[in-house]
């Protein structure tokens, strides 16, 4: 299945206007069958190939996010990944709620160190 379009472009917009006020280096990549777009070289966020997004997080806020909004851990494998959220496409209709989860992921991602390209 490949990733949502509408929700790339969405998500494309945001950040654009995010990299421009930050100064921010952003790029999109294909990955995990989606497309994620990475700040600095870290993957912030992606739209997902299950339909959704996956919102990167700071790994000791996670729980918290799972019990105060409808996003759920990442779980690849069987197994969870810390400081990865996915939220589903009908909980993102809301302009302000996907630019609230596109600040938090791209926040986060560039807290971490740049990766060369």
């Amino acid at each position: 299945m490949a990733y949502d379009d509408e929700l790339a472009g969405r998500l494309r917009d945001l950040l654009h206007e995010e990299s421009a006020v930050t100064g921010r280096e952003l790029r999109e990549k294909r990955m995990f069958g989606g497309l994620a777009f990475l700040v600095d070289g870290n993957m912030a966020l992606a739209a997902s190939s299950a339909g959704g997004l996956m919102v990167r997080v700071d790994p000791d806020h996670g729980e918290q996010l799972v019990t105060t909004t409808p996003a759920r851990p990442v779980v690849m494998r069987g197994r969870p990944m810390r400081g990865w959220l996915e939220v589903d496409h009908a909980d993102l209709a809301d302009d302000d709620v996907l630019a609230g989860w596109v600040r938090r992921g791209a926040s986060y991602a560039a807290t971490l160190p740049a990766k060369a390209k």
